[in-house]
């Protein structure tokens, strides 16, 4: 599903079809068992309230499903791609920039087992360093909830963009 459609046309796709669009939104099966189980929405708020609330309810274990297909913020993405959409705010000329994500992603990781998340919409690059920057300084049980509330955040923006008004 390429374009944007609206919630009686999402209502009326075959399963596997809504099931599949799901998939790039949240990876996580039990996820989309029970968004794809919902329908019909009563409207794009009732599916948009519902995928956030269902994220929020992610175990850890399953959050680090949902990471396996995210980029790391500020590494290379193809050109028009949906990771290059979302980090829009990440200048890839900077090269100051880069290597300071490049060096707080590897600490992240190394302290906290997974990439670093966060929702990128409208957020600088240098916004994002900051950001990454202050989770650092998390415990891993605090950062499991930051992370999972971005997870959240990042697929209530893909779904807006996937059902129009």
């Amino acid at each position: 599903m390429t374009e944007s459609q609206s919630i009686a046309q999402l209502n009326e796709l075959p399963v596997e079809t809504w099931r599949a669009a799901l998939e790039p939104v949240v990876a996580v099966a039990e996820w989309i068992d029970e968004v794809a189980a919902a329908r019909p929405y009563a409207d794009r708020s009732a599916l948009l309230d519902l995928a956030e609330r269902s994220a929020l309810a992610l175990t850890e274990s399953q959050v680090r499903r949902a990471l396996a297909d995210h980029p790391r913020i500020g590494a290379a993405t193809a050109p028009g791609s949906r990771a290059a959409r979302e980090q829009s705010g990440v200048d890839a000329a900077d090269a100051e920039l880069a290597a300071q994500l490049r060096d707080g992603n590897l600490a992240y990781e190394e302290k906290f087992g997974h990439i670093y998340l966060v929702c990128a919409s409208g957020r600088s690059g240098h916004e994002m360093l900051a950001d990454l920057s202050e989770r650092l300084g998390n415990e891993p049980d605090d950062e499991i909830l930051v992370t999972r509330r971005e997870l959240a955040a990042i697929a209530r923006k893909r779904l807006e963009r996937m059902v129009v008004q």
